[in-house]
């Protein structure tokens, strides 16, 4: 295997350049062979990097050299780069955050679980040699955000084990769809691909309890509905999988509404999102009105996501 070794001597006078190299390498994942010798993998990604901070170190009048090496003399330097121990501060981290998990404090549990997500995601992207440290750490991590998502949704329907049945919009026209009310994002985003994607008429009902459904509605959003959790997919996802919506402004969206549901990667304007959301939500008190406001914002991301993809996700109804 080979290596990139960099050697660097910084003028003490430029401490902004010594800051910024310094935070460079540490967020690369260089190892420290001893002052001022730093150490990668031979990657692409590595090397980049170290071009980078060789460039900004002479242009500050410092000297900085990029060297490659190979051989047994190298066979000690992965043992540099094990992370175990940054991945067990990671495990008790989240720990404490499922330790201290109440109904009353559920949101900020959550808030606190990507966090620690974004964190995790960021170490994986250095962890040069995997053992078996990070698989364990994800599914605590999984098992946190269910379990934040259950104090703060108690009735958040729980993944159904079964294929998804390919569906034809034609046949979902003008009917009564229903799902728990007080909705939050996976319930308001399939209460707008409904309306938007698939039933242009539909008449949506909120429920006090799943057992209220009308004999004739179709279900969404909670245990034994028609349209659910499925597998890794919340039930946004399904319902694009159901009726092939395959859109990729549609699937962005996907993505987004998989993220403030359960968790998982962050697209970068979640936080946002989720912050304008949960202000409509504390805010209207009527859930159609909710829907309506959510809607506007839904609509807005589509279009954006559009313009990202140079695409445009047509109203699939006449």
């Amino acid at each position: 295997m080979n290596w990139l070794i960099l050697i660097l001597s910084l003028p003490t006078e430029n401490a902004t350049v010594r800051m910024r190299a310094w935070r460079m390498l540490k967020a690369a994942g260089a190892a420290v062979l001893r002052d001022g010798v730093y150490l990668l993998p031979a990657r692409d990604d590595c090397r980049a990097t170290l071009e980078t901070v060789r460039a900004e170190v002479q242009g500050a009048g410092g000297m900085a050299s990029l060297l490659e090496a190979s051989g047994a003399d190298c066979d000690e330097f992965p043992a540099l780069f094990s992370r175990r121990e940054a991945f067990a501060a990671l495990l008790a981290d989240i720990a404490d955050c499922r330790g201290g998990l109440a109904g009353d404090n559920a949101l900020e549990v959550l808030k606190q679980a990507r966090k620690l997500r974004k964190a995790f995601s960021s170490l994986c992207d250095i962890d040069f040699f995997p053992d078996d440290s990070a698989a364990r750490v994800d599914t605590a991590l999984v098992e946190l955000e269910t379990a934040g998502n259950r104090a703060l949704a108690p009735d958040e329907p729980r993944p159904a084990d079964r294929a998804i049945e390919p569906r034809n919009p034609a046949d979902y026209r003008g009917r009564r769809w229903a799902t728990r009310r007080r909705p939050w994002v996976d319930r308001l985003a399939c209460a707008w691909l409904i309306r938007r994607c698939i039933d242009p008429e539909a008449r949506i009902l909120w429920l006090d309890s799943p057992a209220d459904m009308p004999a004739d509605a179709l279900g969404f959003d909670f245990d034994g509905a028609a349209f659910t959790h499925v597998g890794d997919k919340v039930s946004f996802e399904t319902l694009l999988a159901s009726f092939g919506l395959q859109h990729p402004a549609l699937r962005q969206l996907g993505a987004l509404v998989h993220y403030l549901d359960v968790g998982g990667a962050q697209p970068g304007e979640a936080a946002g999102v989720e912050r304008i959301l949960a202000g409509l939500r504390a805010t209207l008190h009527d859930d159609d009105r909710l829907l309506q406001a959510a809607s506007d914002i839904f609509d807005g991301l589509l279009a954006a996501y559009e313009q990202d993809a140079g695409t445009t996700s047509k109203r699939d109804t006449p």
